[in-house]
């Protein structure tokens, strides 16, 4: 009788399920973990489970392992650029946000102040003399 994947609860698969769905020995799983690659949690028996973020995870090093022939240290360097990138989107979208309210904000208080609105003066230009 054939099982699919042992998945117990909100933990996550085990590394036996993991290794079964992307045809990959346990041992290289564990190999990932030494490598710092993947962290997945532990129960309170020390066994292993791998969340769905593990395994999105997972499929990238495969990705870039098996389709693209990058060895261990350069995936290593590329999920940290890419940790770092999505950091900074993140980042960005919060600054843009609050530049946004801020523009908002001020911009409603100098209408609502305002007796006559003036337009930013035109930029006129001049010759030198030499």
């Amino acid at each position: 009788m054939k099982r699919g994947p042992k998945k117990r609860g909100k933990a996550g698969y085990t590394i036996g399920a993991v290794a079964e769905m992307y045809n990959l020995h346990p041992q290289t799983l564990r190999l990932y973990e030494r490598e710092g690659l993947l962290i997945p949690s532990r129960s309170s028996g020390n066994t292993r489970f791998y969340s769905p973020k593990d395994l999105a995870r997972l499929e990238m090093i495969l990705k870039l392992t098996r389709d693209l022939g990058v060895n261990l240290p350069g995936v290593s360097i590329v999920l940290d650029l890419r940790e770092r990138m999505e950091m900074m989107r993140r980042e960005m979208e919060a600054f843009v946000e609050f530049a946004r309210r801020e523009f908002d904000e001020r911009s409603e208080g100098q209408a609502r102040d305002a007796i006559v609105r003036v337009p930013p003066p035109a930029l006129i230009r001049t010759r030198r003399s030499q």
